[in-house]
């Protein structure tokens, strides 16, 4: 049966209707949708924003601390030439600390992190720094006291006994055994390939014995030398390529190092550097300390 005209045209004007209003719901969806997506991607971005803002200031309280900590560095400074190189290590690690910070993104937050562990252990080095050198100045101002006082007692004492020659003369053998040689303050430390004191024996390269040989006015003036023997947990005596040997007590020995030094009846602090060791293992390790006149004393580390 054929469709009446009329009728079609009814039925198509609301066929166009329906899609009409099928499109305008599609837009107002997609307009729906890209203002929810606008408004997701400005959220996003004054989040994004205010976090960059915030590492920037992280990063700034960083730079400032570190710069900070820098200037500390550098106004630190001791009489002591072991402390001075420690000093002048860590300076360098400070200054290149600036540097590697001032290069680096304030998102990169993994990086910013380590920075702030290094900028701990830096402040930990230079309290202990600064501990070293209050406890090397107070031992030194006691042993500078010590030695006028004693200087003071002994001119004192040389007065006194002018009249007395006759019995001095008579003592010369306890003034031959006051004459010996004498040692304080002997340490032993080992050093890793930085320069750094450590007790692992896996990054051990040198090790260091430091004493003082004391004031003594009985002492013979001159040239001293120092032998120290150092000996690994097992008793067994340390020597690299260069053979030292002295003679004690009618007795030759073998050392580990020695170091000559001028003595001239006043206190003088020494350091002796043992060098070419192979490895180190774990243990105790001692240090023994003569001249050819005496024995000086000796001290241990324990390394892990």
């Amino acid at each position: 049966m054929k469709e009446d005209p009329l009728e079609r045209l009814d039925r198509e004007e609301r066929e166009r209707k329906e899609r009409n209003t099928d499109l305008r719901k599609v837009m107002y969806a997609l307009i729906a949708v890209a203002a929810l997506l606008g408004a997701a991607l400005a959220y996003i971005w004054i989040q994004k924003s205010s976090l960059v803002k915030e590492l920037e200031v992280e990063k700034e309280d960083l730079t400032e601390q570190i710069v900070a900590l820098q200037s500390d560095y550098n106004s630190l400074s001791s009489d002591y030439d072991n402390i001075n190189s420690q000093l002048d290590s860590s300076r360098e690690e400070v200054a290149q600390l600036v540097e590697r910070i001032k290069k680096t993104e304030a998102t990169n937050r993994a990086q910013i992190r380590k920075y702030e562990k290094e900028l701990g252990t830096l402040r930990s080095i230079m309290r202990n720094y600064i501990t070293q050198i209050d406890s090397l100045n107070t031992l030194n101002h006691k042993l500078t006291a010590d030695a006028a006082a004693a200087r003071k007692e002994a001119a004192e004492s040389r007065k006194a006994n002018k009249e007395l020659t006759q019995q001095v003369e008579s003592l010369s053998g306890q003034v031959a055994a006051g004459s010996v040689l004498k040692a304080r303050g002997i340490r032993l430390e080992a050093y890793n390939s930085a320069d750094k004191v450590t007790d692992r024996s896996s990054r051990v390269v040198r090790m260091l014995t430091t004493l003082s040989l004391v004031e003594n006015d009985l002492a013979p003036k001159g040239p001293v030398r120092v032998y120290i023997r150092v000996k690994d947990p097992g008793g067994i005596l340390l020597t690299n390529g260069t053979q030292v040997s002295f003679n004690y007590q009618g007795s030759t020995m073998m050392a580990s190092a020695s170091r000559e030094v001028d003595y001239e009846g006043k206190e003088v602090e020494l350091s002796i550097y043992l060098n070419d060791i192979p490895a180190y293992e774990k243990g105790i390790y001692t240090v023994e300390a003569y001249t050819a006149q005496s024995f000086l004393g000796s001290a241990e580390v324990l390394l892990r």
